[in-house]
């Protein structure tokens, strides 16, 4: 019998693109152009972060996204978690001349993700899991003030699992390819003491985006904490 702890690794469709883990590399450097749903959630913090409160990226690759912030003056200390090694280990290498130290790139699941921040951002994650309901959860229990979000939203529900035809040469690995219901995601982050509302994606105009293959459904979801709300569900 043979029984191994790295099955997460192994299957990680992140992890097995060497184009992926040069174009994050790319983003860490800020030398390829700013993706237009960074620039959307960074414009969408403006109004809410106040100087010195703390955000963190969920899902944040190389840390990208940080450089969006420092391009629009934003006064917030920058924390990104992901589950991929090899893209935490590009941030860690990369943004440190950017003043965002190693440490706040964390290799981490969303499973055991913990604490509490006052923002909470996550853009393209939780449509290529098993489901939402519990990741999500986690970040509406850690935000203090608000979560941005950009997933495959819609009318009804699908749910795919299918073949990911863009990685390495020789690695057959499977992604899914969700779609949430709109409105059971915008009353599941409202029954957690937020206020939530869908914005158009600036990218997509509301059209879905062929992405490895597959239509996704771009929308973003705005939630502020509700005064002396708790978030305990």
């Amino acid at each position: 019998m043979t029984v191994g702890a790295d099955g997460w690794e192994r299957y990680s469709i992140w992890d097995h693109s060497q184009t992926v883990k040069d174009l994050y590399r790319a983003r860490a450097r800020d030398e390829a152009e700013e993706m237009t749903c960074a620039a959307q959630a960074a414009e969408l913090l403006v109004s809410r972060v106040e100087p010195g409160d703390t955000l963190l990226d969920v899902g944040c690759g190389s840390g990208y996204f940080a450089h969006s912030l420092r391009r629009r003056g934003i006064d917030v200390e920058y924390w990104g978690v992901d589950a991929s090694p090899a893209l935490v280990a590009i941030g860690r290498e990369e943004l440190p001349a950017f003043g965002i130290p190693p440490e706040r790139l964390r290799l981490l699941r969303l499973e055991d993700l913990t604490g509490s921040v006052d923002h909470v951002v996550c853009m393209n994650v939780l449509s290529n899991i098993d489901h939402y309901a519990r990741p999500l959860e986690r970040l509406l229990h850690i935000a203090g003030r608000s979560v941005i979000l950009r997933e495959s939203l819609g009318a009804g529900s699908s749910t795919l699992y299918v073949k990911d035809e863009y990685l390495d040469p020789g690695v057959d690995l499977r992604v899914y390819v969700n779609r949430y219901d709109a409105q059971e995601v915008l009353e599941f982050i409202r029954s957690y003491g937020f206020t939530a509302s869908d914005v158009t994606d600036l990218r997509t105009g509301g059209e879905p985006e062929m992405v490895i293959g597959r239509p996704h459904w771009w929308r973003f979801v705005v939630a502020d904490r509700v005064s002396g709300a708790t978030g305990s569900g």
